[in-house]
């Protein structure tokens, strides 16, 4: 969540041809070793996480509450190869209409009377709690968005001084609907550093922050509402009892923490060592553009959480803004994904960047099918997919059918064809194991149909493109030659019959 997404959050608080080249690829496909195991535990071999939920989704729907809209459709999630879906915040915010980041209470999951309502947006504790069950009972397992960087609509103004300045702000976090139930931790102005309120949504500091700014002023610690101080041991411990109290309410199997490059680090590490336990997968949000600051983190955070690849995605927005004239080599050992394999998330979009006006808004609006072919066939990362792009865009089908594939077939030694690849083509194949065919995926943006000549693992095979982009078969050489075809504006995949 990014300055300008907080700053809209404060302000709802506070109111053609074939074969058009052909040339061939002489150099076979090295046998390259696989990449070592994840350390996040809680993964699942070839998985695929779903982002269960986008900005604004309705309060209601004919299914009910968006908790019972998830649990309806977990037979659907494990039919179309979902292993894990990423529930938004589930605790209670400034007001039913609040989509979790602002926090008021973590430790109402739609159960109390606060804020003029007993449910969250989402819904109520018992609603999410059938949806867990549900999911889990699929097989599915259960992410949670961890927001622990501020807190927001408090219950009371403080008035207090500090060095010789007088504050008069809401900074007094009682749970009068809650009382000591779960936690009896309350929330004053001595447990933040500043806080960011109404009229203007300026800042008003009194601590310092816990950190200096770095990554050339990209991460900084005032985010959005009362700042959590973390360099308050006591503040610290809270925020883990709640991490733990959380998880086994929820029976959870992971964790997305949110806005992590507005957090002391050291306190990130701590929770993480505290909180995920037991094989438990965690994947933070820090968001940086640029791939050696994100490098960076991974190794500040010690390999302790996987990162969101924010790199790779901007990949894909520059083939989107192209819309057909970017170079598509641009996608040859791209992002975190390729360097730090075993710790990264892959996506094509988010709630954040698909969210009209908000500070990280970069969606990938056209080709975006390719995108989602080059994560999904991909060796290395655990790609996630959005909800919206699933559902409301109606790319399911064509989603689900990269992920039977990828399920079936993408296994092996992976291999960037970069002779082959040019300004329109881009080819990358799975040799395949013992018990799995591999596959070869071929990207087109151009606007004509593209055919080039590839030495494929697949000697002497038929292959069909398992997409349906490309009817008909082709069939390699003894040296696993042919020539590898893919329509206009599109992908294919082919796969050994």
């Amino acid at each position: 969540m990014s300055t300008k997404s907080a700053a809209a959050l404060m302000g709802l608080l506070a109111a053609g041809s074939l074969l058009s080249a052909c040339t061939k690829e002489t150099a076979a496909p090295a046998a390259a070793p696989q990449a070592a195991p994840s350390t996040q535990d809680a993964t699942v071999a070839n998985g695929v996480m779903l982002q269960g939920f986008y900005w604004d989704v309705p309060i209601t729907n004919t299914q009910g509450t968006w908790w019972q809209v998830l649990g309806s459709r977990a037979t659907e999630f494990q039919t179309a190869g979902f292993t894990a879906v990423w529930l938004p915040p589930a605790y209670k915010g400034g007001s039913k209409n609040d989509v979790g980041y602002g926090v008021y209470d973590r430790y109402d999951l739609g159960e109390f009377n606060q804020k003029g309502t007993v449910a969250t947006r989402y819904g109520t504790l018992a609603q999410l709690q059938t949806c867990v069950t549900a999911l889990h009972g699929k097989g599915i397992q259960v992410y949670e968005d961890m927001v622990m960087n501020h807190l927001t609509s408090a219950d009371a103004q403080e008035q207090f001084n500090v060095g010789g300045t007088n504050y008069n702000v809401y900074t007094a976090f009682n749970y009068p609907g809650r009382g000591n139930t779960y936690s009896s931790y309350k929330w004053h102005y001595y447990n933040f550093n500043g806080t960011q309120q109404a009229p203007n949504n300026g800042w008003y500091q009194w601590n310092a922050w816990d950190f200096q700014p770095y990554a050339n002023n990209d991460a900084y610690d005032n985010l959005l509402g009362s700042e959590i101080r973390y360099a308050d041991a006591s503040n610290a411990t809270e925020t883990k009892n709640w991490g733990n109290w959380i998880t086994t309410k929820l029976n959870l199997d992971g964790y997305r923490l949110d806005a992590t490059k507005h957090m002391q680090t050291s306190f990130v590490n701590s929770w993480l060592d505290a909180v995920k336990t037991n094989g438990r997968f965690a994947v933070s949000e820090a968001w940086f553009r640029n791939l050696q600051d994100l490098k960076n983190y991974a190794s500040a955070t010690g390999g302790r959480t996987s990162l969101f690849d924010v790199p790779l995605h901007y990949t894909f927005v520059d083939m989107s803004n192209g819309n057909g004239s970017w170079d598509m080599r641009g996608l040859q050992f791209a992002g975190f994904t390729e360097s730090n394999p075993t710790l990264s998330v892959s996506f094509v979009d988010n709630h954040d960047t698909d969210q009209v006006g908000g500070g990280l808004n970069s969606p990938v609006v056209n080709l975006k099918m390719l995108a989602y072919a080059y994560i999904l066939t991909r060796e290395k990362g655990y790609p996630c997919v959005f909800y919206k792009d699933y559902y409301n865009y109606n790319l399911g089908t064509a989603i689900k059918t990269l992920m039977g594939i990828r399920k079936a077939n993408a296994y092996g030694a992976s291999y960037e064809y970069t002779s082959v690849d040019d300004a329109d083509y881009y080819a990358y194949s799975r040799a395949g194991d013992a018990t799995h065919k591999g596959l070869l995926l071929v990207l087109n943006d151009g606007g004509s149909s593209r055919s080039k000549g590839i030495t494929s693992p697949f000697k002497s095979k038929t292959l069909t493109d398992k997409t349906g982009n490309y009817g008909g078969t082709i069939t390699t050489d003894a040296n696993g030659y042919a020539n590898f075809p893919v329509p206009a504006r599109s992908y294919s995949v082919w796969v050994p019959n």
